[in-house]
């Protein structure tokens, strides 16, 4: 018996090469997270960036509403994403923001850019997270081409960061992607911001809102995901 399902959305159609990656470095971050997780756990540090609308409709399913079995179903007009955006770079722990910095529609991250951020990333974590710089920093990112320059890498060794590899098209190993941003995108969904810093207002005072225990989820949901990538043979996880 055979029946009709629905194709599952994938980020990008990996290699066997690609796949092998993906579960290597699963298998080499989880033997580091086991050795002692409180110690990876409070060492770890991310980065991410992502697109924030003046305007991003609901889902289909945010948009449901209850109604009487004998009422109409509500109506719905098709509505699109505002152009007007601008990009949040947010730097994170488990115990929460570290730095969050905009930078308007129309401007590029580039290679001094980014560089320039890890410094101030730095100096904030000097200010706020006492002894974490001395224990050592577990730094983690995408690969998107800012984070691959000869400035950035430099920048991170200046700031005696230990990169952690990140295996290319892996949006379901990164918690800024399949947590935090997700997150994020979901409180901001079908609210119409007048201008960038009304955007800045509610997504910072989201993010500064969220207690500690929030962020320490986050991170520690990468130890089922990198066990889940091993046991699929590197393919994506699904939730």
């Amino acid at each position: 018996m055979t029946k009709k399902v629905s194709a599952r959305w994938v980020p990008h159609m990996l290699s066997d090469v690609q796949k092998a990656d993906r579960a290597e470095t699963s298998a080499s971050l989880l033997s580091l997270f086991n050795e002692n997780p409180d110690n990876f756990i409070s060492r770890f540090l991310t980065v991410g960036e992502t697109w924030l609308h003046h305007f991003d409709p609901e889902s289909k399913a945010q948009s449901m509403a209850w109604k009487h079995v004998t009422s109409p179903p509500p109506r719905k007009f098709p509505m699109v994403v505002s152009d007007r955006k601008l990009m949040a770079t947010v730097f994170w722990d488990s115990e929460g923001i570290v730095l969050i910095d905009y930078l308007e529609h129309g401007s590029t991250i580039t290679g001094t850019y980014y560089a320039n951020l890890i410094g101030k990333c730095r100096a904030a974590l000097k200010e706020k997270r006492g002894g974490k710089l001395r224990r050592g920093v577990l730094f983690h990112q995408d690969n998107a081409p800012a984070h691959t320059s000869s400035q950035e890498r430099t920048s991170i060794r200046n700031a005696g960061f230990e990169l952690l590899h990140h295996p290319p098209y892996s949006p379901d190993l990164a918690p800024n992607d399949f947590y935090l941003f997700l997150k994020l995108k979901e409180y901001m969904k079908g609210r119409k911001f007048a201008d960038d810093e009304d955007v800045i207002y509610t997504a910072s005072g989201w993010l500064e809102d969220q207690d500690q225990e929030f962020f320490y989820n986050g991170i520690q949901a990468l130890q089922k995901r990198w066990t889940k990538c091993i046991s699929v043979g590197g393919d994506y996880v699904e939730k």
